[in-house]
């Protein structure tokens, strides 16, 4: 590439910061501009934890990806032909990430998006510049563009703003400001009045910006496809003056249409800054007006006011026109980049079918909502989990009496010792200094239809033999004959008649003081005379209790048949199990971390080895 360009169509970028919009701008703009490669090679975001990761972007209507890399020493060394690097980090780390950038073999231009940098950290990063012989846009800059080539960042806007500015193929101004709010103004007017725009450069706006306006004009002057020099100076300092010594000396000879901003200071209070750090004259030299008089005696084409700089661009323009300097431009139609969903979904244009029904819940407005009821009314009037259990898993405000069985159930079910399969199993994984999670997990992998999972197979047997009205004993006779499987809800290895589970005294207890009716209940209550006099350990318990009078619960909250018939597909029941359990799960989990046990293993004695 030639001394005289700092991009081309080839260029490549490695971006400081996770800045997903700009960066899709520039893949945009790449697609209009029919560029065969994206110009951004790389992303560096210090704060990920993987050396290397990936971000989505769209290349026209395909997703392609961007590494993403942890530091700047890992993108250059996968990317050694990435010469930019575009920093968007802040102000206060701006200068060793740039001064990193300088410092590299492969990068050859920085660009410098944050202001407020300290102008002595400025200063040192524009002299590391000049002794490596690399280039600095900004600080303080929206950044610049080759029109049809490469643009840095958010420049030039709206891809909208890119094709009304023509901006996706070269014209032949050259174009440099300091201003970067200016320059989307710029780019449409020179559009307008010429054939548009080759290169525009914002050199930003600090008191030390790292490349002067001159920089960029002598760039241009060198460059060949380059017919004609717009420049938007403004009050404060002497870069103009530099303009002038170039125009006498030679060293500019194609038209400059230039125009010095602020003429109006003069009216204004004395020492009123005009925005940027530079933009404040502190003696008449830097006055917008003696800037423009200079500039004018030295043979650049300066208008009598910012009105008139349209015009004065256009006769320039048309001027070389006549004298066959313009080359026609080779026009085409851009391709037109999709349209975002998000953007077309806001602006009405498109319907997608969703992938997920949900019912019980919606967090998009400013309070999470179970069920319709606020999370912050659910908070304020201090509502039971009973309540929010029966909001999130049956989609209605339960009365008293059901939160507080509900609330029973999980008390009841919270632990039942260290020996049963699901808390032994999470004492053994934790043991193993597995965490929470995995520790937890297997505990509750092992609730099933020997360990819990008996609450919804009861429910569902005994409603089925109400349902047919089957004696009790022709139940038992059809569980043993046709179902053949045991009756799920009976039986207990510990309890018997004469030592009954007291859990399953309490529920029965409260069901028959709380609910005004309870046929589940008395007919499993009937099954357990009959069962218990063949063996005493044949009781009804406590899953089976739970699961029978969860059917007689829902009877009193007058749950149609079929919403009976959904409760028990969709395992409530047995959540209600796995919600109470992983209670006492987790507390031997605690238990066996705070006593920092070791691995167990399982004693010899314990085992029957057979030869």
């Amino acid at each position: 590439m030639e001394s005289y360009k700092l991009f081309d169509k080839n260029t490549q970028a490695i971006i400081y910061g996770f800045q997903t919009r700009p960066v899709q701008r520039m893949l945009d703009f790449d697609f209009v501009c029919k560029r065969k490669k994206p110009s951004v090679a790389a992303i560096i975001r210090p704060t990920q934890t993987a050396a290397i990761g990936y971000h989505k972007v769209f290349w026209g209507n395909k997703e392609i990806v961007i590494p993403i890399y942890k530091t700047l020493a890992l993108a250059t060394k996968k990317h050694p032909k990435a010469d930019m690097m575009i920093n968007f980090s802040s102000f206060r780390s701006s200068y060793p990430t740039s001064k990193e950038a300088l410092e590299s073999d492969t990068i050859r231009t920085v660009v410098i998006i944050a202001e407020g940098i300290p102008e002595r950290l400025s200063r040192d990063l524009i002299r590391i510049a000049r002794e490596r012989g690399k280039f600095i846009i900004g600080p303080a800059t929206v950044g610049g563009i080759v029109a049809g080539n490469f643009k840095i960042g958010n420049t030039a806007g709206t891809l909208e703003n890119i094709i009304l500015s023509k901006l996706y193929r070269p014209g032949s101004v050259g174009f440099v400001s300091k201003s970067g709010g200016m320059s989307n103004e710029m780019n449409f007017m020179i559009s307008q009045c010429t054939n548009g725009i080759y290169e525009g450069i914002a050199i930003g706006g600090d008191r030390y910006p790292g490349s002067r306006l001159i920089d960029h004009l002598l760039r241009y002057e060198a460059n060949p496809e380059i017919k004609m020099l717009v420049v938007l100076g403004e009050i404060g300092g002497t870069d103009e003056y530099a303009i002038v010594e170039a125009m006498k000396n030679g060293s500019i000879k194609k038209p400059l249409v230039i125009w010095v901003t602020g003429t109006a200071a003069k009216i204004l209070p004395q020492g009123l800054q005009f925005g940027h750090a530079g933009a404040m004259a502190g003696s008449e030299k830097e006055t917008a007006d003696a800037k423009n008089q200079a500039l004018r005696e030295a043979g650049a084409i300066v208008p009598d006011s910012y009105e008139d700089l349209d015009k004065k661009i256009k006769e320039t323009f048309e001027k070389l026109k006549k004298e066959g300097k313009i080359v026609p431009i080779d026009e085409f139609e851009p391709p037109k980049v999709p349209m975002d969903y998000s953007e077309a979904q806001r602006l009405g244009l498109v319907r997608r079918p969703t992938s997920v029904i949900v019912t019980i819940s919606d967090d998009r407005g400013d309070v999470p909502t179970f069920a319709g009821v606020g999370l912050d009314k659910i908070i304020k009037e201090n509502k039971s989990i009973g309540y929010v259990i029966g909001l999130l898993w049956f989609k209605r405000e339960l009365p008293e009496f059901a939160q507080q069985f509900i609330e029973i159930v999980i008390k009841l079910t919270a632990d039942h010792g260290p020996a049963v399969s699901g808390a032994h199993n999470a004492i053994i994984t934790a043991r193993a200094g597995k965490d929470l999670m995995s520790s937890l997990a297997s505990g509750i992998l092992t609730i099933g239809p020997r360990f819990g999972g008996a609450i919804s197979n009861a429910a569902k047997y005994f409603r089925e033999a109400l349902q047919k009205r089957m004696t009790p004993l022709e139940f038992i006779n059809y569980m043993k004959n046709t179902v053949q499987i045991n009756i799920p809800g009976i039986g207990h290895r510990i309890k018997s008649v004469q030592n009954p589970d007291v859990r399953v005294q309490l529920l029965k207890e409260f069901v028959f003081k709380n609910f005004s009716k309870h046929p589940h209940l008395d007919y499993a209550l009937n099954v357990e005379k009959i069962t218990t006099s063949k063996r005493n350990n044949l009781i009804l318990n406590v899953d089976g209790c739970i699961g029978i009078c969860f059917l007689d619960l829902l009877e009193n909250l007058d749950f149609t048949s079929e919403e009976i018939e959904d409760v028990i597909y969709s395992e409530a029941l047995n959540g209600l199990f796995v919600l109470g359990r992983s209670i006492g799960m987790m507390g031997h989990v605690f238990d066996q971390k705070r006593q920092r046990a070791g691995l167990f293993r399982e004693p010899w004695d314990q085992i029957l080895f057979i030869d």
